[in-house]
């Protein structure tokens, strides 16, 4: 099982990621750093939430873990 510290740190990296995906993709879509900007902030953070809620149930269900 995993921390929760580290699934945090997990969350956050990818979020940066995507957030950098985002921010790229928003910018050329509109041409514009604001809107691409704002675009990738609020897709961070809603997949952030759903990204630690999603690590955290799976940190619970024990289906296809090698025990050792």
């Amino acid at each position: 099982m995993e921390t929760r510290m580290r699934s945090i740190v997990k969350a956050v990296i990818w979020n940066m990621i995507g957030l950098t995906v985002m921010a790229l993709v928003g910018f050329a879509v509109t041409d514009s750093l604001m809107a691409g900007g704002t675009m990738a902030v609020i897709n961070s953070v809603i997949g952030f939430a759903t990204y630690l809620i999603y690590e955290r149930i799976w940190a619970h269900v024990h289906w296809g873990r090698c025990h050792g």
